[in-house]
């Protein structure tokens, strides 16, 4: 189902198959963006590109970068075309969370005196495979870049367990960073959560279901909280549930016949419609469970808001952006923050769906939400 090429993934691929600092020798690239010569970029002079890793090229993170920092940072991300950026190394590999084999998650910590943001990295593939790894190197470098820790989660697929198994590692291994907080120097307070399809409709699912915590436990883990700061995901699905699919422009037997499905609620075609398949439908729905002091979100789309036909490939049908503009429209009467952002159907480039307004970046989003969680605000 589930693609791991995310908006921002894309974005970033395309540092490296037209590398934006690879230029003629008579045409300095440094000189041209620094509209006002002073010496150094600031980010409103960069493209949207190179602002999706602006943090990451700012190496003393001063809010600007200068030429030293800008030429140093072009070998990292490989001049010739169709290079793959160099993958990132864990801090730590393999940290188990829970009893199963696949209870285990990567850490990528970042350098800081004092406790950093984490952000939660939740694979796609449907449910039915993906892995921890796949984390982008570009989009792993953006956030470390920002000084923010990363935690790149494994959890259940459902050769194992259908839903809500996957749901519950990941929160349980977000229980499990928080509890260990202090040993990898991370702020428990400040959480967001990231990911592709699969990784995306999780997140939304941990993001807006009530806190799992339960405080009156023996178990010190399951105490700690499952609220988030915000959720950035790619692909993502508001509800699993084919009803509401059909509600927002999308036919049932399209979404029924993607192989994520039956497995992912663990039942067979003839269950479809059963009580108990509805029931399911509607736990597994993120967008069930919103209320108004939810986190905001936004949500990034490979897909332009176009119509579903018979002859759409399964692909464009489970990752619509009509799952994103549904949310949206719900969370807009919350008045809680939604950015739904896809491609527009002629230029190809990303916009703001509603919104006259340029298209904010992963890191910017996130950003902006926990300086307003650090000051005690709720935007």
């Amino acid at each position: 189902m589930f693609p791991r090429l995310t908006l921002l993934a894309f974005l970033l691929g395309c540092l490296v198959a037209a590398p934006l600092f690879a230029q003629p020798a008579d045409d300095d690239r440094f000189r041209q963006l620094d509209r006002n010569n002073d010496g150094h970029l600031a980010r409103d002079e960069v493209s949207q590109r190179l602002r999706e890793v602006f943090e990451a090229i700012d190496a003393n993170r001063d809010g600007k970068v200068t030429r030293r920092e800008f030429n140093a940072f072009q070998p990292r991300q490989g001049r010739e075309a169709g290079r793959r950026p160099e993958p990132l190394a864990p801090t730590h590999a393999d940290v188990r969370y829970g009893p199963h084999e696949r209870n285990v998650f990567d850490l990528y910590l970042a350098e800081s005196d004092r406790p950093t943001p984490l952000v939660l990295y939740i694979h796609g593939g449907g449910f039915q495979r993906g892995d921890k790894r796949t984390l982008n190197p570009g989009e792993g470098r953006a956030y470390l870049g920002a000084g923010w820790s990363i935690a790149a989660i494994n959890y259940r697929l459902t050769n194992t367990a259908p839903a809500p198994a996957a749901y519950l590692d990941c929160a349980r291994a977000l229980q499990f960073l928080r509890h260990h907080a202090k040993k990898w120097n991370l702020d428990p307070a400040l959480v967001a959560s990231t990911g592709g399809s699969a990784g995306a409709g999780t997140s939304l699912w941990i993001a807006f279901h009530d806190d799992l915590a339960e405080p009156d436990s023996d178990d010190a883990i399951a105490r700690e909280s499952t609220r988030l700061t915000c959720v950035v995901v790619s692909n993502g699905q508001s509800s699993y549930d084919p009803r509401f699919a059909e509600q927002i422009g999308i036919p049932r037997p399209n979404f029924e016949r993607h192989s994520f499905f039956l497995p992912f609620y663990g039942i067979t075609r003839d269950e479809i419609d059963t009580p108990e398949a509805y029931r399911r439908y509607e736990a597994a729905a993120p967008i069930t469970h919103l209320t108004k002091d939810d986190p905001p979100a936004l949500l990034l789309y490979s897909f332009a808001d176009e119509d579903v036909t018979n002859e759409s490939s399964l692909n464009l049908v489970v990752h619509h952006p009509k799952f994103g503009i549904a949310l949206k429209e719900r969370m807009d009467k919350l008045n809680i923050e939604c950015v739904v952002q896809y491609r527009d159907a002629e230029t190809g480039r990303p916009i703001r769906h509603g919104e006259d307004a340029a298209p904010v970046t992963s890191v910017e989003f996130v950003r902006k939400h926990f300086k307003a969680q650090r000051a005690g605000v709720k935007e």
